[in-house]
């Protein structure tokens, strides 16, 4: 069990409110649609720190090489400095890779991690430790920070407040992201690809042969079922997955926020053709429409040989760069500007991350391998002061060189900036206490 130190914001939030103590010796809040511990929660989760209403994370599965993205090395040797060159951004002092001109246009809104550490090199176990701010253990799944954001948010809407897209199956497939909590918070998954002409979100129109009048009357159904379950347990077993498949097929609102159609080809354009640049965009139109937490899913990143065409050119004899770097850079460029434009970017928190790096080392296949004694983070909006570097690498990229940040730490500033306070008690399904984040700190730089 995880230890439960009394910080300046439990003490706050306990003073003048009942205690969990308090609630036993009355009977809980059953009656009136709340568990004791989902109150608890709520009263617990507040910081006084909010500064994004919302969070795009853009995941990049398999580990991105820092080397070749935001940590260059250009005065080191060959095997190290790699096949690309290091560019000036928008802030004097701050360079990144020749691939990425649009983030560094953009830099001036743009803060970078690099001293990122971690000691888990596989896939599934450094996923979970960067997705949930705790390393993986088998005495207890943690939840994703989406879905520790979707289960405090309680929000009942239209829209899930908890969205993958296209879906998150990541670290190898392995990661579950509702972890201890509720099934409802996991992730609901688009389930398509946004970059196809022939994209479709999952349970956005009815199935096929079933009629709004059928699914009316099996909701209705479940929900006389749910109140006489409720009566006799205390905690109806809803069909979460059905639920939510009905709110969408009934919701217009859902419809509008899910269609890309609905945005000029100018727009579409500048995010790029790639699946990266369509899922950002409608990442950007599910903010928009409130949805709370929002990952971009993109595969790929395992690069363990032919830097080049993978990371660059993304096809043998491509005369214009579309694999996963420019394309990246195009997608987060366009994000950031577009967020700016419309007057979201004060209030949209976009982190960029993988689980780990790239080896300091060109491997014989030319291309890098797992690394995560040291690695980058990139982050913009949601209060987040731009044009700054937070930490470093050594002169290899090999290790932390100053200020390491571990992924506790990252979890904590990314809760603090969305106004959650990270030592908020959550609990698991037998009632355990266990906080959003145990060690993690905040950074300073990045929260105020």
């Amino acid at each position: 069990m995880n230890s439960q130190p009394t910080t300046k914001w439990q003490s706050a939030t306990y003073h003048n409110t009942l205690g969990r103590r308090d609630f036993l010796h009355v009977g809980g809040l059953t009656a009136l649609g709340l568990g004791l511990d989902s109150h608890i929660e709520r009263v617990n989760a507040a910081s006084p720190a909010a500064r994004a209403k919302s969070c795009i994370l853009i995941w990049l599965d398999g580990g991105p090489s820092h080397l070749e993205t935001l940590d260059p090395k250009p005065d080191a040797t060959k095997e190290v400095r790699g096949p690309f060159e290091a560019i000036s951004t928008s802030v004097p002092g701050i360079q990144i890779s020749e691939l990425m001109p649009r983030t560094a246009a953009a830099m001036q809104h743009t803060a970078i991690i690099r001293s990122m550490t971690s000691p888990l090199g596989e896939h599934n176990f450094g996923t979970h430790y960067l997705l949930t701010g705790y390393k993986p253990t088998p005495a207890l799944n943690y939840p994703a920070i989406g879905s520790v954001v979707s289960h405090l948010n309680r929000r009942h809407g239209e829209i899930p407040s908890h969205v993958a897209i296209p879906d998150l199956r990541v670290g190898g497939g392995k990661f579950a992201a509702a972890g201890y909590l509720p099934p409802s918070v996991a992730p609901f998954e688009v389930g398509g690809d946004p970059g196809s002409p022939n994209f479709k979100v999952r349970d956005l129109d009815p199935f096929p042969g079933i009629v709004d009048e059928r699914l009316t009357r099996r909701r209705s159904y479940l929900q006389r079922l749910n109140k006489v379950q409720e009566a006799a347990q205390n905690h109806p077993p809803n069909d979460v997955a059905f639920e939510q498949a009905y709110r969408l097929m009934t919701s217009p609102a859902a419809k509008r926020a899910f269609d890309l159609s609905a945005e000029s080809d100018d727009v579409r354009r500048r995010y790029g053709g790639k699946s990266i640049g369509q899922c950002c965009l409608l990442a950007r139109r599910l903010v928009e429409a409130g949805v709370p937490f929002v990952t971009v899913n993109n595969r790929g990143w395992d690069t363990h040989n032919d830097l080049v065409t993978r990371l660059k050119e993304g096809y043998t004899g491509a005369k214009v760069p579309v694999g996963l770097v420019p394309s990246l850079d195009t997608a987060y460029a366009a994000l950031i500007t577009d967020l700016h434009d419309r007057g979201l970017l004060d209030d949209t928190l976009v982190v960029v991350m993988g689980e780990f790096g790239r080896t300091p080392k060109l491997n014989t296949q030319a291309g890098r391998d797992h690394w995560p004694r040291v690695f980058s983070v990139m982050m913009a909006g949601g209060g987040v002061a731009g044009g700054q570097v937070i930490g470093s690498s050594d002169d290899m990229g090999e290790s932390p060189n100053s200020r390491p940040v571990t992924p506790a730490d990252l979890a904590a500033t990314i809760y603090r900036l969305l106004g959650i306070n990270p030592a908020t008690t959550l609990y698991t399904s037998d009632g355990r206490p266990v906080q959003a984040t145990a060690d993690g700190i905040a950074l300073n730089e990045l929260v105020g």
